[in-house]
């Protein structure tokens, strides 16, 4: 006779490994710039199993769910030993996430969480919760993940248990398992959540991008995509930073912006993916967009298209924290394909596909933000003005 603990394991087994089998196929773009693919690559359900339940039926006769998991999203991205690899934050039911790598074979399906979860050394300053991994293969021979690192506010008034301080958090590693810790980023601009360590050396220094704000969600007068320098990574500290890429008055990027994954090298130009974040009366909303920078100089933008470039959709606009996207990892394979992960609703994980060669013509040849409802009526009229001739042969 099949025990409970028997038949809910068999059920509940099989259908996590089909999901984890499903074929994620890819939806016809009517932009053409990128197609989204049908299905998240990762959700809390694709969570092991062996992290979720006791698998011993003298403890869990009903085979029950011991620890909860939330959402999967979020993730830094890095193509190593041909395996398409992500950083994944990872939260719990208890609210506190954590990274975990999960891997697949083509980028866009079969992801597969490693046995176990990072496990992150930490520092004199125990971190309440950490989140939003930039991973760096930096020209020094190391791996570095950046992220941001949460701790209650030491000074909040008595009976504030919601005020809190973001610090961005350094690790490295050379195989992705064993991480060492380093000391926080020290930085002249308040608290900072969304840090990417550039992959070369600037001047024999460590170059980072940072995001200064004043407060733990809001930026105050800070704000900006920013640039630094560090004389070292061991003991990081900037100096002296400055705003490469402003938040600007009725754009997508008005409240805040930050950049996501580590930019992309191209024969044009440096690719950046970055978030941008507005008020709006049903509360914040994140889309994100993409601009590209000099080859000679990772911080003079060249180009910067007006708009976003994907925003929440349909079911994405659904989660915990509703309307938003983000995205802090990318891969550029060899033969031109770009796989951008981004996260819905800070819920789960989504891929979209394109090619180096569609970003560049994006970025070089759509109109900018002119910043002014008269003059975005001026652009389309010019591109209208521009095809009445080939719509006559139509």
């Amino acid at each position: 006779m099949t025990t409970l603990f028997e038949e809910r394991k068999a059920i509940i087994t099989s259908n996590y490994e089909l999901l984890l089998a499903r074929k994620n196929e890819e939806i016809f773009s009517a932009s053409g710039i990128c197609c989204r693919h049908k299905h998240p690559v990762l959700t809390r359900d694709h969570v092991p199993l062996h992290w979720r339940f006791d698998f011993n039926p003298a403890t869990n006769p009903g085979f029950m769910e011991r620890i909860g998991f939330n959402a999967a999203f979020n993730a830094g991205a890095i193509k190593w030993n041909g395996k398409y690899l992500l950083a994944v934050r990872v939260e719990g039911v208890d609210r506190k996430s954590f990274f975990a790598i999960a891997e697949s074979p083509n980028g866009v399906d079969n992801f597969r969480f490693w046995d176990r979860p990072i496990t992150l050394p930490q520092t004199e300053k125990f971190d309440t919760n950490v989140y939003d991994m930039r991973l760096t293969v930096h020209e020094d021979g190391w791996i570095y993940g950046v992220f941001c690192a949460e701790r209650k506010d030491i000074n909040a008034p008595d009976g504030d248990t919601s005020s809190a301080m973001a610090a961005a958090g350094i690790i490295r590693t050379k195989n992705l398992k064993i991480w060492e810790r380093l000391p926080d980023l020290i930085s002249q601009s308040g608290q900072q959540r969304n840090v990417v360590l550039f992959e070369k050396f600037v001047d024999g220094r460590y170059a980072f991008f940072t995001r200064p704000q004043d407060g733990f969600i809001d930026t105050g007068k800070g704000g900006g995509i920013g640039w630094g320098l560090s004389d070292t990574i061991e003991k990081a500290e900037i100096k002296e930073e400055r705003i490469i890429e402003s938040k600007t008055y009725h754009t997508v990027y008005e409240l805040k912006n930050g950049l996501g994954p580590h930019p992309i090298l191209t024969n044009k130009g440096w690719l950046h993916l970055a978030h941008g974040v507005r008020n709006t009366a049903a509360g914040l909303r994140y889309v994100l967009y993409i601009f590209m920078a000099d080859k000679n100089d990772v911080t003079k933008i060249t180009h910067k298209p007006g708009g976003y470039f994907l925003a929440p959709l349909e079911n994405e606009r659904l989660g915990d924290v509703s309307n938003v996207l983000f995205g802090n990892g990318w891969i550029a394979d060899d033969d031109g394909k770009v796989y951008i992960y981004y996260a819905s609703s800070d819920t789960r994980l989504h891929v979209a596909t394109t090619t180096i060669d569609k970003l560049i013509d994006y970025c070089e040849n759509t109109p900018e933000d002119k910043l002014h409802s008269h003059l975005s009526v001026e652009t389309i009229n010019k591109l209208i003005d521009n095809n009445q001739q080939f719509m006559k042969k139509l």
